[in-house]
């Protein structure tokens, strides 16, 4: 990893306005830093904001305010060209739902080779064809596999097949959103160790947006707490699973459970008063270079 972050996203507010009376604060006031080759785990309940988060920074939203920096250049406002290029080619988003998110009327291979032919990467349709045929074998499936369709597959396959036609653009940066979610355990389990051996070997970075704070301990370098669209807590996965300083975390974490009977029966769910806890987001105690927290007015 470098010393200059590949995304650096500062104070950022995405609000939707419902009706003149009514604006939907989804996020506020969101900053963090990913380096290259680091993957940054976003985790919170539904409706905290996680989703919003990662649709901004690719600009699938409009920004409301503040600003993200990706690979040394501002992209929260009116991209130029070039800019605009540029995220299309090293950014690149694994959906929540595989479904959805692959068009059943087209073949796989025109799906994950779609990119490659409005960027112009290939010179002839061989050269097309060879580049998706290796990206299918990286993620564990067949060449041929490209000439069907995505309601041909299973769940997990279909997974496979978004993070494939993220993976062939070659991108410095990977938003996965929620995106193991909908599979079985030991499925999830194939696509993480599946994105984890691609980091290795493209030195790519990971947004991993998810709620599973299992999977996120495992695939995170640092992690982000969100809650009610406030990063509430940021630091080393290390230190915010065995030092939680805000007490969301730790009803969080005190909320997951241990694959140990005997554990399980003595731990106790920590409560959280969500409701009435009045956040100032504006005013944040730097604990440490890398770990700080976002205390709730009259909260321990």
């Amino acid at each position: 990893m470098t010393n200059e972050p590949l995304l650096k996203v500062k104070n950022l507010r995405q609000h939707f306005k419902i009706s003149r009376e009514f604006t939907v604060k989804a996020v506020n006031g969101v900053s963090f830093d990913i380096f290259p080759g680091e993957t940054f785990g976003l985790v919170g309940e539904s409706g905290s904001g996680k989703t919003t988060v990662g649709r901004s920074v690719i600009r699938l939203y409009d920004p409301t305010e503040g600003d993200i920096e990706f690979n040394g250049k501002n992209i929260a406002g009116n991209m130029d060209r070039s800019t605009r290029k540029m995220l299309r080619k090293d950014m690149q988003m694994i959906f929540q739902d595989p479904m959805s998110s692959l068009n059943p009327r087209k073949k796989i291979a025109d799906i994950i080779g779609e990119g490659l032919k409005i960027h112009g990467f290939c010179e002839s349709k061989t050269e097309l064809e060879e580049k998706v045929a290796a990206i299918l074998q990286k993620v564990g499936l067949l060449p041929e596999h490209g000439s069907r369709y995505p309601g041909q597959f299973s769940g997990g396959q279909r997974q496979r097949i978004g993070i494939a036609r993220a993976l062939v653009m070659n991108p410095k940066l990977i938003i996965a959103d929620e995106c193991i979610s909908a599979l079985d355990v030991s499925v999830q389990a194939q696509v993480v160790n599946l994105m984890k051996d691609i980091q290795e070997e493209t030195k790519c970075a990971y947004l991993f947006i998810a709620h599973d704070l299992s999977m996120v301990k495992y695939i995170s370098d640092k992690i982000g707490v969100l809650h009610k669209g406030y990063l509430v807590e940021t630091g080393s996965t290390q230190e915010i699973f065995s030092n939680p300083r805000h007490p969301y975390t730790k009803n969080l974490l005190s909320a997951a459970p241990i694959a140990n009977p005997r554990v399980e029966k003595q731990r106790k769910l920590l409560s959280y008063d969500s409701i009435n806890a009045d956040y100032e987001h504006d005013v944040i105690r730097q604990l440490s270079d890398t770990h700080f927290v976002l205390e709730p007015q009259g909260g321990n």
